[in-house]
C-alpha cells in the first residue's frame, strides 16, 4: 500500500521516533502521554506561537501556527513560524524550550522535525527550502539547520519506520541511550530499567543452554 493511501502521519511522530522509537510507539500506537516539567515548559513556549496570525517583520511576512502537509509522503502538521522571503521562499522556524547546546544525536530529532516541515513547505509552494532554524527559548538563540539531501532522506526513512511500527502494532524496545530517558515524561510507563533487567535475565538463561563447541 502506498503512503498516500494511509492516514496522514503527524510530523510530531517523526520527531518522537528520531528521539526514541519506544516513545513514539507509546504516544502514537498506544495513545499514552504524561506531562512532566519538560513537557509543560515546551507547552508554555509553544503558546507564544500557537495562535494563527500574520505579521510583517523586517520586510518579511511571518505566519504563525501554519498548517503544512506533504501529499506524496502523506505528512501533516503545523509549523510554529514560517518567514516568507520577498520572493516567496518559506523559511521554517521551530520553537523549542531549553538551550541550543544539546548533544548532536539528541538535537538530530529536532532537525528531522524541522526538515519535515521544510519538505512540506517546498511541496506546497513549489519553492526549494534550503534551510530553516530551531529557536531555543532558554538561550533565545537560533540554530541554523541546512536541509540537506541526506536529511531529506532521513525524513522519508523515519516516516517509513513509523508507518511500519503502526502497521505491526508492536511497541519498540527501550533504547540503550539512557541520557534520553532522564527527562522523558513517559519513563514510568516505559520502565526501561525493568525491561532491560527482564530481557537481560532471559538472555542469560538462554546462554546457559547453548551447546558447547
Amino acid at each position: 500500500m502506498n503512503a498516500e493511501d494511509l492516514d496522514p502521519l503527524p510530523l510530531s511522530a517523526l520527531q518522537h521516533w528520531a528521539y526514541c522509537p519506544r516513545q513514539c510507539g507509546l504516544i502514537h500506537l498506544e495513545q499514552a502521554f504524561d506531562d512532566n516539567l519538560h513537557t509543560l515548559r515546551g507547552q508554555a513556549v509553544h503558546r507564544q506561537v500557537d495562535q494563527p496570525g500574520v505579521e510583517i517583520r523586517k520586510g518579511l511576512r511571518v505566519e504563525r501556527a501554519l498548517p503544512v502537509w506533504h501529499d506524496s509522503l502523506n505528512l501533516i502538521g503545523k509549523a510554529d513560524v514560517v518567514e516568507f522571503e520577498p520572493d516567496g521562499t518559506p523559511y521554517p522556524v521551530e520553537y523549542k524550550h531549553g538551550s541550543r547546546h544539546k548533544a548532536a544525536d539528541i538535537a538530530a530529532a529536532d532537525d528531522v522535525q524541522l526538515a519535515a516541515q521544510a519538505l512540506c513547505l517546498a511541496a506546497m509552494t513549489g519553492r526549494a527550502v534550503p534551510e530553516g532554524a530551531l529557536y531555543y527559548a532558554a538561550s533565545k538563540r537560533r540554530r541554523i539547520v541546512p536541509i540537506t539531501p541526506a536529511l531529506q532522506q532521513t525524513v522519508a526513512g523515519t516516516a517509513a519506520a513509523v508507518r511500519a511500527m503502526l502497521a505491526s502494532g508492536v511497541l519498540p524496545a527501550p533504547i540503550t541511550d539512557t541520557r534520553r530517558c532522564h527527562g522523558c515524561s513517559l519513563r514510568e510507563r516505559c520502565q526501561p530499567e525493568a525491561w532491560r533487567q527482564l530481557h537481560g535475565s532471559r538472555d542469560l538463561r538462554a546462554d546457559l543452554f547453548l551447546p558447547e563447541d
